[in-house]
C-alpha cells in the first residue's frame, strides 16, 4: 500500500500531550502509562495485534488481565508460512507503512532488518503489457475530501476514464482493501489526510509476524486462553461475564473487545444487553471486502515486479522483494468482488488456475510452463476473520468514531477498524488503538 500523505500529526502526540509525557515520542515502544491503581481484572477478545499490544501495556503496569483466543495461535491477520519457499511468506500484513510509528520504533530498537520497498509497476492495459499508461491514473482518481461522497468507480466515469481502466482503478481501490464500487474517494481522503506514519514501505527480510511474536506475544506467555470462542458477553450486572463457545464463563470487571468488524457486523458476539443502535449502525457503515493472498511458485522469474490491471486479479508482486532466498514467488493481492468470484471456484487449485491463465495471457504461456507450487490464504473464509481489513465505504462518515466509544466504561472496542487518525487498515493502526484503550482503562478522564 503506498501511502500519498505525510502530515506531523498524530493520536500519539495527542496523547503525550494529554499525559504530559515527553518521552512518548521519542521512544514510543516504552511507552509511559499513567499511574492509576487500577486493580480489575480485564479480559481481552481477540490475540490479534491490538490485543497482544493492549496485554503487553497492561502486563507491563501489573494489571491482572486474560487475553482469549478463538484460534491456536496468535498474530490474527498477521501470519507467516515458514515451508513454501526458501525464505518466509507474510499470510496476512506484509509492509510496514512508514517508520513513524510505535511499529517503526520497535523495528528500529530491534534491529529488525527491513528495506524500502522500491519495486517498479508494470500495466496490463488493452491486452498488453507497458510501463506507463495514455493518463495518470492514480493522479485522476487521488482521494480528496474535497471530491463527492462517490465510489472510486463512478468518481473515474466522471473524469472520463473508460473500461480500458477499469482494472487499473481496481487495483487502486485494492491497495486499500476495497472494490472500485464500494470505497469513497471523498472519505478515504478525509482519512489519508490524518496519515502520519510517513510515505515509504517497508518490508521484512524474515517476515511481520516475527517482528511481532518475538518482541510483543514472546512477553505474553502464560496470559493467552487459546481455542476460546467468545459467544456472549453480558455487562448488564457491575461484574461482566464472558461465555464461549463451550459453554465456560469468565467474568472481569473491563472487556477490549478487539475482533474484525465483521464479527461485530455479523452478531458472532451477542452482547446484553443489546449495543446501542447508533454503535451497530455505525458498525454496518464501515467496509470490509473479501480477500486472498495466492502464493506462486515458479521455476524462474519470468515476471515483473509489480502487474497492475489483470481482470482477475488486479495486484500481482513480486514476494521475493526484501528477502535472501532464491525462489521465485510471485504474490497475486486479489481484493474485492475478484476475490469474491475467486473464492466461489471453492478450492485452491481452481483459484491457482485461474491466475495461472490470466498470467500465461500476460507472459505467453510462462506461467502455466514454469509452475511449482502454490499456497492460497484466503481471510474470506477465515470465520473469524471473514475478510482482510477495513476500509471507507461511501457514507462511511463518523461511523468509526461512534463504533469505537466504549459502552458504559465497561465495554472497549480496538482493532485497526476503530483507529481514527487514519492508519486504520495498518498494523500499526491497530497496535494504536490498543494502547489508546488501555489509556482508557487506566486513566479514563485522559481521552
Amino acid at each position: 500500500m503506498k501511502r500519498r500523505v505525510f502530515i506531523e500529526k498524530s493520536l500519539l502526540s495527542t496523547i503525550a500531550l494529554s499525559l504530559g509525557s515527553s518521552s512518548l515520542l521519542s521512544c514510543r515502544e516504552n511507552l509511559i502509562l499513567p499511574d492509576s491503581g487500577y486493580s480489575g481484572k480485564v479480559i481481552i477478545i481477540g490475540a490479534g495485534v491490538a490485543g497482544l499490544y493492549a496485554g503487553y501495556l497492561l502486563k507491563s503496569k501489573g494489571v491482572d488481565f486474560t487475553i482469549l483466543e478463538a484460534t491456536n495461535v496468535a498474530g490474527g491477520r498477521v501470519a507467516k508460512k515458514t515451508d513454501f519457499a526458501d525464505f518466509d511468506i507474510d499470510l496476512g500484513a506484509q509492509w510496514l507503512h512508514g517508520l513513524n510509528s510505535i511499529l517503526g520504533d520497535l523495528a528500529v530498537k530491534t534491529k529488525t532488518v527491513i528495506s524500502e520497498d522500491n519495486s517498479t509497476t508494470v500495466f496490463w492495459y488493452q491486452e498488453q503489457l507497458v510501463t506507463s499508461l495514455p493518463v495518470d491514473v492514480a493522479k485522476m482518481v487521488s482521494p480528496s475530501n474535497k471530491k463527492p461522497d462517490i465510489s472510486y468507480a463512478d468518481y473515474a466515469t466522471q473524469q472520463g476514464l473508460g473500461d480500458e481502466y477499469k482494472y487499473i482503478v481496481e487495483q487502486l481501490a485494492g491497495d486499500l482493501g476495497a472494490d472500485a464500487t464500494d470505497l469513497s474517494i471523498k472519505w478515504t481522503g478525509t482519512y489519508e489526510d490524518e496519515w502520519s506514519s510517513g510515505d515509504n514501505d517497508y518490508k521484512f527480510e524474515k517476515s511481520f509476524f516475527d517482528l511481532i511474536d518475538q518482541h510483543i506475544t514472546s512477553e505474553l506467555a502464560g496470559f493467552i486462553q487459546f481455542g476460546t470462542v467468545v459467544e456472549e458477553i453480558d455487562y448488564s450486572n457491575e461484574t461482566i461475564s464472558i461465555k464461549d463457545r463451550l459453554g465456560n464463563n469468565l467474568e472481569a470487571d473491563k472487556v477490549i473487545i478487539t475482533v474484525p468488524i465483521t464479527i461485530l457486523q455479523d452478531g458472532d458476539i451477542t452482547f446484553i444487553p443489546d449495543l446501542p443502535a447508533e454503535k451497530k449502525e455505525a458498525f454496518g457503515k464501515i467496509g470490509m471486502g473479501a480477500g486472498i493472498k495466492a502464493f506462486l511458485k515458479f521455476r524462474k522469474k519470468f515476471y515483473d515486479e509489480n502487474i497492475a490491471g489483470g481482470e482477475v486479479c488486479a495486484a500481482y508482486a513480486d514476494d521475493s522483494v526484501g528477502k535472501t532466498g532464491t525462489d521465485h514467488v510471485l504474490l497475486a493481492f486479489v481484493m474485492g468482488k475478484q476475490a469474491e468470484n475467486l473464492t466461489a471456484l471453492g478450492a485452491d487449485e481452481p483459484i491457482a488456475q485461474a491466475l495461472i491463465v490470466e498470467l500465461d495471457s500476460m507472459y505467453n504461456g510462462e506461467a502455466s510452463t514454469n509452475i511449482l507450487a502454490w499456497h492460497i490464504e484466503n481471510w474470506t473464509t477465515n470465520p473469524f476473520v471473514k475478510g482482510a481489513y477495513s476500509f471507507d465505504k461511501v457514507g462511511v462518515g463518523n461511523a468509526r468514531s461512534i463504533a469505537a466509544e466504549p459502552v458504559d466504561r465497561k465495554l472497549y472496542f480496538a482493532g485497526e477498524a476503530m483507529n481514527l487518525n487514519g492508519h486504520h487498515q495498518s498494523v500499526h493502526g491497530a497496535i494504536e488503538t490498543g494502547y489508546k484503550e488501555v489509556i482508557r482503562i487506566l486513566k479514563p478522564d485522559v481521552l
